[in-house]
């Protein structure tokens, strides 16, 4: 494997394509992108935008793990809520439902593991 292998992006001023509705919004007008940095089965590595406003979340069939890179978000479930600021690292395991409350968009660096049903 040599350098150009490695997979990287300047995560802060990636282009992550156009704006698009954020289909789980539960209020108006909130617009989400993404882009991909890294794949391979099971794993997908990327960036993610929201702008401001909430909407709902679930993990039926994934883990993912992300970092917050710019904006405020609380995330909220049936237990209670946390605030998430530029630095913060969250985990949201498969099985967890909740809601995304985006105060300030929000830039993360995300991974998702998918989990295959066993045997």
């Amino acid at each position: 494997m040599d350098i150009n292998q490695i997979a990287s992006l300047a995560t802060l001023n990636a282009d992550l394509g156009d704006w698009a509705p954020k289909p789980t919004a539960i209020t108006d007008g909130v617009m989400e992108r993404s882009a991909t940095i890294w794949e391979v089965a099971g794993i997908d590595v990327g960036l993610w935008e929201c702008t401001p406003g909430s909407f709902s979340s679930r993990r039926d069939t994934f883990t993912e793990s992300c970092v917050i890179l710019a904006g405020h978000i609380t995330i909220e479930d049936s237990s209670g809520s946390i605030e998430y600021r530029p630095g913060d690292v969250l985990v949201t395991p498969m099985g967890w439902v909740g809601i995304w409350h985006v105060h300030e968009t929000v830039r993360k660096v995300y991974v998702i593991i998918a989990h295959t049903a066993s045997p």
